[in-house]
């Protein structure tokens, strides 16, 4: 016997997961949970469990914090399961942890099927979408050699979400240089703010994307 754990708050789906899931076979015993702390409890009593998650439509906060939840439960295996799913955001699931499995609602039973055997068996299962975005080259990296040693470094740890008084104090620099040093990569790079910075460091390869999330 094999617990699926339902982790969906779209009523419609909640119960049509259920009723395919029990027609395979009489003894899957179904769990459903309507928020991340009430997954986790259930990760720790069914450590094996497979999960039948819709991201968009649960209370994680971040991608980051999916992720390690995915990692905490070695022994379980998920499946992402939603009406629509963010190119990025797939690339960026798929990169980082190539376990999980993608289907998409609107595939055909048989899709969703298939899904949820290749996880019970410990085999990944991706849809037609997650396969294109998966095997799309990503973004090519920009060319970084506009900036400085000492920008990229700084521009490295402000991808890394650190402040301006942060970098100072860690690099022992002062404030006034590591400011003008923002002001700088900015301006070369042509962003307005830290979140357009990280994705060029991203891009150019200053950090990678587990680096990043994790």
């Amino acid at each position: 016997m094999r617990t699926y754990i339902i982790a969906d708050n779209q009523d419609i789906t909640r119960e049509g997961l259920i009723s395919v899931l029990k027609s395979q076979d009489i003894k899957n015993q179904v769990e459903t949970v309507h928020g991340r702390n009430e997954l986790q409890g259930r990760l720790r009593t069914y450590p094996e469990s497979i999960v039948i998650l819709d991201y968009r439509l649960f209370d994680f906060v971040s991608v980051n914090q999916f992720l390690n939840m995915k990692m905490g439960a070695k022994k379980s295996a998920w499946i992402l399961f939603s009406d629509e799913l963010e190119e990025h955001f797939l690339r960026q699931v798929l990169l980082i942890d190539p376990s999980i499995s993608v289907v998409m609602k609107n595939n055909p039973l048989q899709n969703i099927l298939d899904a949820i055997t290749s996880a019970t068996y410990g085999e990944t299962y991706l849809c037609d979408i997650a396969e294109s975005v998966l095997n799309d080259s990503p973004p090519q990296k920009k060319e970084s050699d506009k900036l400085t040693v000492s920008e990229k470094i700084i521009l490295r740890e402000i991808a890394l979400g650190k402040t301006t008084k942060e970098i100072a104090f860690e690099k022992h620099l002062s404030f006034h240089t590591v400011n003008t040093h923002r002001r700088n990569i900015f301006r070369k790079l042509a962003v307005n703010n830290a979140h357009e910075a990280t994705k060029y460091a991203l891009q150019a390869g200053l950090l990678d994307l587990m680096e990043y999330y994790i």
